[in-house]
């Protein structure tokens, strides 16, 4: 039987975790699940060490790293994080893995299999370690964009981020559609937009819309396990997320 606990502050992420372990393993046990710092730091203080221990980055009352200088943690540690792969490439400094949040089975696997391959005697992660790691996740909070400024004809106009709906993209173009109805072009492509917003208030439904979640006024089932979002202001087309994102979309609204 493999013990495993697991430190994650959203419900969602949690379950989902979960039902992951339980398809790479039957024989995985979750013992914990904890969502803080404190519950994390008394639960390791009286409890025996697990076989693995899966930490969030970003806890209910402050970042993982708090929970080191408080108590040891005998055990591999997996980090999760929402955080994009240049906070990775700095990550991998150290011997400790990370997934990329929402986590798939195929990541999950192969640290699954890595830990696999190591021993089983664990000493407490490096003081040393956990400095470098904290200082690279500080480093890596960039401010993100509030404010854009659009175009409509000779039109020029700032557009903060509050009063954004939605982009669209349409063929070379890309469009902002205000929750005032409005519409201005702006010199960004989706996937520069998805690096440059808050991803707590942005999200990429498909290959040409990303949404801000005031834009989001109704979400129905639709065929081949996809979902069908009603938007506000209307789209010009009808808006599909395909399975593949579902779950994502749903942890995103979830958070």
């Amino acid at each position: 039987m493999m013990e495993v606990v697991l430190i994650e502050d959203e419900a969602t992420a949690a379950d989902g975790l979960v039902n992951l372990l339980h398809r790479y393993s039957e024989d995985i046990q979750v013992v914990g699940r904890l969502d803080s710092v404190e519950d994390a730091v008394h639960w390791f203080a009286h409890n025996p060490p697990p076989r693995l221990a899966l930490l969030d980055i970003q806890l209910a009352d402050g970042l993982c790293f708090d929970i080191f200088p408080q108590v040891a943690i005998r055990c591999p540690i997996i980090f999760t994080t929402a955080y994009d792969q240049y906070a990775f490439q700095a990550f991998q400094v150290t011997s400790i893995d990370y997934l990329l949040k929402p986590i798939a089975y195929a990541d999950l696997h192969r640290a699954l299999e890595k830990l696999r391959l190591l021993t089983t005697e664990y000493a407490p992660v490096p003081e040393g370690s956990l400095r470098q790691l904290a200082d690279v996740f500080q480093q890596i909070q960039k401010p993100y964009k509030t404010r854009f400024l659009a175009r409509n004809n000779d039109r020029l106009q700032f557009k903060v981020t509050e009063e954004i709906a939605y982009f669209c993209a349409d063929g070379k173009f890309v469009h902002l559609v205000g929750l005032d109805q409005h519409r201005f072009l702006v010199d960004y492509t989706l996937e520069q937009l998805e690096n440059l917003l808050d991803p707590r208030q942005f999200f990429r439904l498909n290959r040409k819309y990303l949404v801000s979640l005031a834009a989001v006024k109704d979400i129905r089932t639709y065929a081949g396990s996809r979902l069908r979002v009603q938007l506000l202001p209307l789209p010009l087309t009808e808006v599909i997320i395909s399975r593949e994102r579902v779950a994502e979309f749903k942890t995103w609204l979830d958070h």
